[in-house]
């Protein structure tokens, strides 16, 4: 019998100080909740003195009007009220859901809920979640005004040289079978602050810039030289192609139109006419000659990679014109195709370029 009284002396004075620290702590739960009401109350002031300064600054630019401005203010003003009742009346129910169960709340655990398009799932222990994954990625912030824009880049036509002393149509090169290929991304960004007139676009691109010789001729490195000679063999195929990394920088010029709400303002060059100028500068990453014969019955495919003396660095001038993202391309290298050539030789393209 004295044991019993023991072990129950024990169990009560057990469950005594397990009702006293639950007690302890809601109660601290009570107190940071209150601290939070105020913290809400000084986080939306933040924001809206934020959000005015902002509209005072579009009313400087010119962006837009004292009445709009006041308008605005208006809006944000009611907006961070019902924030702050909102918010502070969540806190308020929650202080009294502690009271009135002496902190013994049922929650639902994250891990079994289920948001509009977001969903987590999670492992618990002991009743607590211990790894939670989320569907959800964090969204961006909207720009007020985006300035920059990106664009795939593709690029494709016909390929020759331009030679020292020779006018194009007697280029030993087929005019219609040699041609080129680009591809890269560019950015976009609005020069001016308050109109998109001109904008200046750069990026990356690689270029593939092809030259089929004419009259069974192939490419021969003898030395520091790189000329054509007569093939052994007939050909079927003969190519020689460049490989080069280069970074555009162009300016364009063109119209653009205005989109502007309340929120977002935006310049739009979709179905516009626009002209670009400039030029790239970058380095060459390969060279390789194509050649497709046959030899004694046999068809032979040789693909030979080798300096061929190209022009290690490339720079060039280039531009375009069109409509939204279909347009005219022209480059020029400046530099020569072949370096210490006797005769100058510069690679020029003529073709349709696609900003996607």
């Amino acid at each position: 019998m004295k044991t019993i009284t023991f072990y129950s002396a024990i169990l009560l004075l057990f469950l005594v100080s397990q009702s006293l620290f639950a007690q302890e702590d809601y109660q601290k739960k009570i107190e940071t909740l209150k601290l939070e009401k105020q913290r809400i109350i000084d986080q939306e002031k933040e924001a809206l003195k934020i959000e005015v300064r902002d509209i005072n600054q579009r009313l400087e630019d010119g962006d837009i009007t004292e009445n709009e401005a006041k308008i605005l203010k208006e809006e944000v003003a009611k907006q961070r009220a019902l924030n702050i009742e909102n918010r502070v009346a969540i806190i308020e129910n929650k202080i009294a859901l502690l009271e009135r169960n002496k902190g013994d709340v049922l929650t639902l655990s994250e891990s079994d809920t289920i948001y509009g398009d977001r969903m987590r799932i999670g492992l618990l222990i002991d009743g607590k979640p211990a790894v939670t994954f989320n569907s959800r990625q964090r969204k961006r912030d909207l720009k007020y005004d985006r300035r920059t824009y990106s664009d795939f880049v593709m690029a494709i036509g016909f390929n020759n040289a331009l030679i020292e002393g020779q006018s194009l149509s007697d280029s030993p090169y087929k005019i219609g079978g040699s041609r080129f290929f680009e591809m890269g991304w560019q950015w976009r960004t609005r020069v001016f602050r308050n109109t998109n007139w001109l904008r200046v676009n750069y990026g990356f691109s690689f270029q593939f810039n092809g030259l089929k010789p004419d009259d069974n001729q192939v490419f021969v490195q003898d030395g520091d030289q790189t000329v054509l000679q007569e093939f052994e063999y007939d050909l079927d195929k003969s190519k020689l192609r460049m490989d080069n990394l280069v970074f555009p920088v162009h300016f364009e010029v063109g119209p653009s139109r205005l989109h502007k709400k309340e929120r977002t303002i935006r310049y739009s060059i979709r179905d516009q006419f626009r002209v670009g100028f400039g030029g790239y500068g970058g380095f060459n990453l390969g060279t390789r000659q194509k050649l497709k014969y046959n030899r004694d019955g046999e068809n032979v495919k040789d693909k030979l990679k080798r300096d061929y003396n190209t022009s290690d660095l490339i720079y060039g001038v280039s531009g375009y014109l069109g409509v939204d993202g279909v347009l005219l391309y022209i480059k020029y290298d400046l530099n020569p195709i072949f370096k210490d050539a006797e005769i100058k030789q510069n690679n020029i393209s003529l073709g349709l370029r696609f900003d996607i």
